[in-house]
C-alpha cells in the first residue's frame, strides 16, 4: 500500500466522523454474503465471550451473530465478560470453555501450549485473506490457530491548531527521525511540549522498530541489539532536549489525556484515540499521519485479537462457520463502523481507508507493523522492561536493554 502524505489542511473536524462515535448496532445486512452463513446447521447453541469496550461494540457483535443464528439455525449468545481471562480460565478448568471467545496476542501462546484453543484458522476459505503478521502472531509451532478478529496500529497524531500556530504546513509532516526532532521542538512552547507519549514499549517499542530492532527475533532475544540502542538512544534525546515528555511527567495518564487537554502537540496513539478524542475532546481538531521513518525504514507496533474457539466446545463446526461469517471483509466493516476497529483482511483495507480516510494512516501501515512479542513468559519481562523506561530520560539505554536481554533468555529458555 504507498504511503501517502497526509493533508492538514483537509482534516478539519475529526471528531465529527470518528470511528468511535459511528454509534451502535451493526446495521447488518441478512441477507449478505458470507463464509459461514446462509446453510441451515442447525447444530446447537453456542456461547460467545467477548472483551467489549463498550455497548457500541456488544450491540455489534450481537447483531451479527443473530444475524447469522437466523441464517444457520443456530441458537448463538453473545456475553460481554467482566473479566475476560479469570473468565476464559475458569471455562478451560472446568473443561466447559465458550465456544467462541475473543483471544488477545499476548495469551494467545499460553492457551496453545496447553490445548485450549482449537487450530482451525488455517481451514478457513480467507484464510490467505488475513495480514501475513497477524498470522504471524496467532501461529504456533506452524500452525495457523485463530482467526484475527481486528487490529490497531500506532500514527503520529498531531493537533492541528498547534500546527498552524507554529508556522508549519503540510510539507512539514514528519517523515524520518530528524523531521520529527525539528516539528517537536518547534511545537513545544512554555505551556506544551512537542511530543507525549507513555513510556511504555507498547509506544516506544515503534521506534526500534524503525531502527530494525525489537525484543525478539525468530525466537531469540534480541533487546540489547545495536538497533534498539539506537532507537532509545534518539528517544532519550529528545526528552534531554525538552521536545518529548512522557504522559506521568506532564500530569496526564496516557498520550491521548496530554493531547486532549492541550498538554501534548502531538502524540503517538492508536486508532482507539478516535473515540477518547470524539467522548472526551470533541473541540479538538486533529490530524493522523504515518509515523516517521528511521534508520531502517518504516514501522510500527500493532495490537490484535482472534477469534479463539475452545479445544473443548461441543459444536466445533458450527463455531468455525460462525468465525467465517464474522470475519468476512463486509461483516468486518460494519464492526469498523460500529466501534472503530481495522478489518484484519487486507481485501478490505481500500474500502476501510476510503470510508474513514482521515484515518487511512492507521491501516496504510498495516504492512509495516509488527505486533509484540507473545512467547509465555514475556508479558512479565515487558512489565519489567517499562518500569525502567521510566527513567528513560537520565537512565543508560543500554544498561536497560542489557537487563531486559537477560530477563527474555531465562524465558525463551536461551533460544
Amino acid at each position: 500500500m504507498n504511503r501517502r502524505r497526509p493533508t492538514v489542511a483537509l482534516i478539519a473536524g475529526l471528531t465529527a466522523v470518528g470511528l468511535a462515535a459511528c454509534g451502535g448496532g451493526s446495521g447488518f445486512d441478512e441477507g449478505g454474503e458470507g463464509g459461514g452463513g446462509g446453510e441451515e446447521t442447525g447444530t446447537g447453541k453456542l456461547q460467545v465471550l467477548i472483551g467489549s469496550s463498550g455497548p457500541a461494540e456488544t450491540d455489534a457483535v450481537t447483531a451479527a451473530a443473530q444475524a447469522w443464528a437466523e441464517e444457520s439455525g443456530n441458537e448463538v449468545e453473545v456475553v460481554a465478560a467482566t473479566d475476560l481471562v479469570q473468565q476464559l480460565s475458569q471455562g478451560f478448568a472446568a473443561g466447559s470453555p465458550p465456544d467462541v471467545f475473543y483471544t488477545g496476542d499476548v495469551n494467545f501462546t499460553t492457551y496453545a501450549q496447553n490445548g485450549s484453543l482449537l487450530p482451525y484458522a488455517s481451514d478457513l476459505e480467507n484464510a490467505d485473506d488475513f495480514y501475513p503478521n497477524l498470522v504471524e502472531t496467532f501461529t504456533y509451532e506452524d500452525e495457523f490457530y485463530c482467526a484475527p478478529k481486528d487490529f490497531s496500529t500506532l500514527a503520529l497524531i498531531i493537533n492541528k491548531a498547534s500546527w498552524e500556530a507554529a508556522g508549519l504546513t503540510d510539507a512539514d509532516v514528519p517523515t524520518t527521525w530528524e523531521d520529527l526532532r525539528t516539528v517537536a521542538g518547534r511545537l513545544t512552547t512554555g505551556g506544551q511540549t512537542g511530543l507525549v507519549t507513555s513510556s511504555e514499549y507498547q509506544r516506544l517499542g515503534a521506534f526500534m522498530a524503525q531502527a530494525g530492532g525489537g525484543l525478539v527475533t525468530d525466537g531469540k532475544a534480541t533487546a540489547d541489539s545495536p538497533e534498539n540502542v539506537e532507537a532509545l538512544t534518539f528517544v532519550k534525546e529528545m526528552l534531554t532536549e525538552g521536545s518529548m515528555a512522557f504522559a506521568a511527567d506532564v500530569g496526564a495518564g496516557w498520550g491521548g489525556e496530554a493531547f486532549g487537554t492541550g498538554k501534548a502537540a502531538m502524540t503517538i496513539e492508536g486508532n482507539w484515540i478516535a473515540g477518547a478524542m470524539s467522548g472526551d475532546y470533541p473541540d479538538v481538531e486533529y490530524l493522523v499521519a504515518p509515523l516517521p521513518a528511521g534508520p531502517a525504514g518504516e514501522g510500527t507496533l500493532a495490537f490484535t485479537n482472534c477469534w479463539g474457539i475452545g479445544a473443548d466446545s461441543a459444536n466445533p463446526e458450527a463455531a468455525q462457520e460462525l468465525v467465517a461469517y464474522l470475519t468476512q471483509p463486509e461483516q468486518q466493516m460494519e464492526f469498523a463502523r460500529a466501534f472503530g476497529v481495522m478489518p484484519s483482511v487486507q481485501s478490505a483495507a481500500d474500502t476501510f481507508a476510503e470510508e474513514f480516510p482521515q484515518f487511512a494512516a492507521f491501516i496504510e501501515q498495516a504492512e509495516v507493523a509488527t505486533t509484540p512479542p507473545n512467547q509465555a513468559g514475556v508479558t512479565d519481562v515487558i512489565s519489567d522492561l517499562n518500569a525502567q523506561l521510566e527513567s528513560l530520560a537520565t537512565a543508560d539505554p543500554q544498561q536497560i536493554l542489557s537487563s531486559t536481554q537477560s530477563n527474555l533468555e531465562a524465558v525463551l529458555g536461551g533460544q
